[in-house]
């Protein structure tokens, strides 16, 4: 068994979560236009390198803390029939089934309580997310642990492996597939990292160093 890991946001979607939710919130009324556009500033300092892992994983709780549970689980329901079913790929559904037999992973930035079901509707069983904190049944709009994000992928993977009884380098062969230059630590990890309709700093990276990429979006996908 082989193992294959695959970014969310803008690899299997054609869009990001957690820049969804907000603009889904502000449809409710939730959060406020200049609050949308907030945080489509803050998703760009994060792609560009300014912002923080944390920065950023704590800028996007932040809403969660004003209401309660019962709620926001209602508003995810909507959210996944309104945002999230649109962009997700069908191409990123062929890619996940020619990995029938190894062992396959979502592993992203944006937190558990948005993508434990974006995981279900690709079934796929595993998840490592961003984990949020959460006392008595409310968000804190802090984070639990290291984000998921950039060498913090890394972190969780290893960790998450380790309790399995396992480790990267004990898979013969290992697929990373991103779009995004903030994977570039576990895209290098791998022994097959594949750049999904990437960003143009990935783009050139990839270019220089060989490596595959493909396009969910184009009307033919890479095949594995």
């Amino acid at each position: 068994m082989n193992l294959a890991l695959f970014d969310l946001d803008n690899t299997l979607l054609s869009g990001d979560t957690d820049v969804e939710w907000y603009a889904f919130l502000s449809d409710q009324g939730v959060v406020s236009a200049a609050d949308q556009q907030a945080s489509q500033e803050m998703d760009r300092r994060y792609r560009a390198g300014v912002a923080s892992a944390l920065e950023y994983v704590r800028y996007y709780l932040q809403p969660y803390r004003r209401h309660d549970m019962k709620q926001l689980v209602a508003w995810r329901e909507a959210f996944m029939r309104e945002r999230i079913a649109p962009r997700v790929l069908p191409a990123a559904r062929e890619l996940l089934r020619s990995h029938a037999g190894d062992l396959v992973v979502i592993i992203t930035a944006t937190n558990r309580f948005l993508t434990e079901p974006i995981a279900r509707a690709f079934a796929v069983e595993h998840l490592i997310a961003t984990e949020p904190q959460i006392v008595d049944d409310r968000f804190t709009g802090d984070v639990h642990g290291t984000p998921c994000m950039r060498e913090g992928k890394i972190e969780r993977l290893q960790a998450w492996l380790s309790e399995r009884g396992e480790s990267l380098s004990a898979f013969a062969e290992s697929w990373f597939y991103s779009d995004s230059i903030n994977d570039l630590p576990l895209l290098e990890k791998v022994t097959h990292p594949v750049a999904v309709d990437p960003d143009a700093q990935l783009e050139e990276h990839a270019r220089r160093r060989g490596w595959r990429s493909i396009s969910l979006r184009a009307p033919r996908a890479g095949a594995r």
